[in-house]
Formats: structure tokens, sequence, C-alpha cells
């Protein structure tokens, strides 16, 4: 039986697990779901969009396994913005995080409840948001070896649907099948259609996209053999990110006009269904559902392992702290799902704003985490630190990179309505979270002991 970490957690993931943890993390329900309504809005030129956002994400991803192999830990980004910059980022950081899986998790059960309704138009949404709830909930506190068993057969499911889709996406436009063909790009008003402010508008949800791919760091606390393993995963993300996303995003706009696209439909299904095949649209939707779980899924194990490395500091509610017997975080993951069960509500209240709404402000999570990450390095490379898997151009790269996201945050308030509500958001947090460090600074010296020389 493999030995505890410093952390009390068991190293029950293995080089399988966390490749397809990595993969699993770059391929969600933005991509799936989301970039539909995005090519109906930006036209082809979306793929500027998403290759933007991948250079910035592989940066992130080489800035995370720098770290990681500094330091394992599960408490990853966390653990470095105290190390690095102060306690105080740490606790903002740590919070925004579990923001942005909030958010993330209510966005996911809401397109788990709208797909299900595609085959089940009785049954009552709000259940089936329940239902899959529960099932990634007990998933979660069974064991941390069945989440990575399970990630691994949902990563390769969203796999085998790019790679079918990439294939059968390539034949249709190599041989003009219907109206597919290179020629898409440019017809229909052009590769700007809407004009480039749309793409910029765009980057908000791209971003979204992408977000979990530091996921692995986190599983590294909880990893066998990291300094192996970690590397290897990392660079993955380069291919991941040319082929899947911008590939994808690329054969899509070729293979139908981007005026077939629509928001609240997958692209994917949208092709698939009009190839005429009757169980095609099925098996897409059964892939966005899959993803969405993952997501879910992916969500409760990473807040779970931050709530607790954050509990054990005194900076979240003392019962996050707890690990079951089955070396768990408990506390910290029935907190996240208390979260998601909460936002059930939001989608009864704005089913047709529900996804948008949430997508944005787990934006603004996913922005703080990549910048944390980014600036932690940063830090890191200053001490004089060198590392056998350096991040490329640094540290040049890096204000790149922190340059990028301060354009998306700064860009929301100038994109729809439901950017606007998130990015508004920000300041609400911002206090909150300031407050919530005040209080806990105050806390800190009301128990700290008397000077004796005071006492005196």
């Amino acid at each position: 039986m493999p030995a505890e970490t410093d952390e009390g957690y068991r190293p029950a993931l293995g080089n399988r697990q966390v490749q397809m943890i990595a993969i699993g993390g770059a391929i969600g329900v933005g991509l799936f779901l989301g970039a539909g309504g995005r090519l109906a809005a930006s036209g082809p030129a979306l793929v500027l969009s998403y290759a933007a956002a991948g250079v910035a994400a592989f940066f992130v991803m080489r800035a995370l396994g720098e770290l990681v192999l500094y330091r394992p830990a599960s408490g990853s980004f966390v653990e470095y913005a105290g190390e690095f910059v102060g306690p105080w980022a740490a606790f903002a950081s740590g919070w925004m995080y579990w923001l942005n899986w909030a958010f993330t998790g209510i966005a996911e059960l809401t397109a788990i409840a709208a797909y299900v309704h595609y085959w089940a138009p009785a049954f009552p949404q709000w259940a089936t948001a329940l239902l899959a709830l529960a099932f990634v909930l007990v998933v979660n506190l069974l064991s941390v070896r069945l989440f990575g068993e399970l990630e691994f057969w949902f990563a390769l499911l969203k796999v085998l649907a790019i790679v079918t889709f990439l294939v059968v996406g390539l034949v249709l436009v190599v041989f003009a099948v219907g109206q597919a063909g290179p020629g898409n790009l440019v017809a229909h008003g052009g590769f700007l259609p809407t004009g480039f402010p749309m793409v910029l508008m765009s980057l908000q949800s791209v971003v979204f996209a992408y977000a979990s791919i530091e996921l692995v760091g986190i599983a590294a606390g909880e990893t066998a053999r990291p300094r192996e393993v970690i590397p290897k995963a990392v660079n993955g993300v380069v291919w991941r990110i040319a082929i899947f996303y911008v590939g994808s995003v690329l054969l899509l706009a070729m293979v139908l006009p981007w005026t077939a696209y629509e928001a609240g439909t997958s692209p994917f299904v949208t092709v698939f269904a009009g190839l005429g095949v009757p169980w095609a649209a099925d098996a897409m939707n059964l892939v966005v559902i899959t993803a969405a779980l993952s997501s879910c899924n992916s969500g409760l194990y990473a807040t779970g392992r931050i709530l607790r490395s954050m509990a054990r500091k005194r900076e979240a509610p003392g019962f996050a702290a707890a690990l079951s017997s089955r070396h768990v975080p408990v506390g910290g993951v029935v907190f996240t799902a208390a979260m998601f069960l909460g936002g059930v509500a939001l989608f009864y209240f704005l089913p047709a704003r529900a996804f948008n709404i949430a997508t944005a402000a787990a934006s603004l999570g996913v922005i703080t985490t990549w910048g944390t990450l980014v600036y932690c390095q940063l830090r890191l490379r200053a001490t004089g630190h060198r590392s056998a898997f350096p991040m490329p151009g640094s540290p040049y790269t890096n204000w790149l990179t922190l340059a990028f996201l301060a354009l998306v945050v700064v860009l929301m308030p100038f994109a729809d309505e439901d950017q606007r509500v998130a990015f508004f958001l920000l300041p609400v947090v911002a206090a909150a979270i300031a407050a919530g460090w005040a209080a806990l600074r105050r806390r800190g010296r009301a128990a700290a002991p008397a000077d004796p020389a005071v006492a005196d």
C-alpha cells in the first residue's frame, strides 16, 4: 500500500490516469457547447481567439510545470501564492479558484439538464441536475482511485469524439461533400463577417473553454512519480491545443457556413445531424453530457483539495480540513457540492441565460488562477532557481501572458449583457475577499498570546 504524503493523501493516481486528466481538462463543454454560439457571433475568425488563448494556456501550463517540479503540492497554486507573494495572495487565489469551480459546476449542471431534456422533455430539468450532482459527489467521496478511473474513461470518450469529428470533417472538406470546403472561411461575409471587435469579445468564453488545464497541478500531490509524469502531461498541452481546439474550430468553419451554427446547440451535433445519420446527433449529445459530468467531477476533486489546504491554515471553514478514512477531503468536497446545489436556482429563474452568466463568472476565477501561476513562476525564477523543465521565454512570456489575461477582463464590460453581469460582480467579490482577509487577521491577532513585556 503506498505511503501517505505530508498532506495525508496517498499517491493513488498513475501515469495513465494523470495523462487523461490533463487531456480531459483541455476538452470540455466550452468547446462542445460554447463554440456554436461564438461561431454564430464571430464567424470563421473565431479560430484566432482560440489560437491566442491557446498560446496563453501553453505558457500557463509550462509555468505550472516548473512550479510542480520545484515542489509538488495538492494545494497547487494556493501554496505557491503563499510562498512567492504572501499569505493574502494565497487566500485570494484560493477563494477565486473556488468561485471559478462553483460557477463552472452550475454551468455544467445546466448543460446536463438541457441535453437530457433533448431526450426526455417531460422529465424535470432540476431533477436531472440533482441526479448528476449526486453521482459525481458519490464518486468523489468514495476514493481518489475511482475518481481517476472515471476521469480516464470520460476523457477517453471525449478524445474519441473529437478525433472522430476531425477525421469525418477532414474527409468532408477534402472531398467537398455537401457545403463543406475551405471556401466557407471567406464566403458569407468574409473571414471577419461581424468585424474584428467580435473576435476580441469572444475571448472570455474561449478562455473558459481552456479552463481546467491547471487541474494536473493539483493532481500532482496524489501522483506517483510526479517528476516523471507531470512534464509529459504538461508538454501534451501543445498538440492538444493545436489539434483539438484550433483544428476543431477551423474544421467547423469549413464543414458548414458559420451561419449554420447557433447558440445553445453543440456545433458538433449540428454537423453530424446535417449528415443525415440518425444516431450521430444522439451520440454527440451523449458526449456533451459526459463532458459536463467530467467537469463537475473534476471541480469537486480540485476544490476539495484547495479548500482543505486553506482550512489547514484557518483560511476556510474548519470542517473543510476533514479527511475521510479513504483519504478524501470530504469537508471541502461537500462544501462545493452545496454551492452546486444552490446554483440550480439560477437555472430555474434564468434558464436561457444561466449557462452564459455562469461561464462568464467562472472565467474571472480562471484568469486569476492562470495569472497567479504565471506570476509565481516569475518570482520562483527571480530566486535564482534553475529548473530541468523551464518555462520558455521567461520572463518576457510571463508579462505577455499577464497582459493577455488583463485584456480579457478589460473587454468584458463591452461584450454581451451576460459578460457585463459577471464583470460587475468583480468588485463585489474583491470586497468580500478583502473583508474575509481582514476578519482572518483580526481573529489571528486576537488568538495570539500576549507579549510578556507588555503584560508586566
